[in-house]
């Protein structure tokens, strides 16, 4: 189809378009450009609207299918309670990771600077659930020395922790009070 036979065959239906734009939109501005994407979709088909039969028909199922596209896409499908409070804890559960993770790398840090002796012994106790007795055996140290190096040790990492953490928020203080 040349240029001559798009303007004469295909053009004139362009009010009859948008009529029927405006009918499934009800909002001219859209239609307007609903109807100038179908005429370029026709004009980019140029050479194929010769085998179709009735151009008009064509013309109105592209303008239909793309106001259904538009409609559509408009649609807001509706979240019943149950999903929407799912998928608020599954938000919540990715962030809390996050943090945890962020902390744990934190906490590392902190036992690595501890002097040797703490650093073992919360390893041993903390990490790998030792009972005392046994990290008694490990290491050569009496029970109480065992238990007075843990807690300085945990008392050293909660408030290097907390340092590094004070943004002035009541949430670190709580954050540091489950992880110790």
């Amino acid at each position: 189809m040349v240029a001559s036979d798009f303007k004469t065959k295909v053009l004139p239906v362009s009010k009859k378009l948008l009529r029927f734009a405006v009918h499934f939109l009800k909002d001219e501005d859209e239609a307007r450009d609903v109807v100038q994407d179908i005429f370029l979709k026709l004009w980019q088909k140029k050479d194929e609207l010769d085998r179709i039969e009735n151009v008009e028909a064509f013309a109105m199922r592209m303008t239909r299918n793309r106001c259904l596209d538009i409609i559509r896409a408009k649609r807001v499908v509706p979240i019943d309670a149950e999903k929407e409070n799912r998928l608020k804890e599954e938000t919540i559960d990715v962030h809390e990771q996050i943090e945890m993770s962020e902390a744990a790398g934190q906490i590392k840090a902190l036992i690595g600077r501890l002097p040797e002796i703490q650093r073992n012994v919360m390893q041993l106790r903390d990490i790998e659930q030792l009972e005392y007795e046994e990290i008694s055996e490990m290491t050569g140290l009496q029970v109480n020395a065992i238990r007075v190096n843990l807690s300085r040790a945990r008392k050293k990492v909660r408030d290097e922790f907390l340092k590094l953490n004070s943004d002035g928020k009541e949430r670190s203080k709580t954050f540091a009070a489950t992880l110790f």
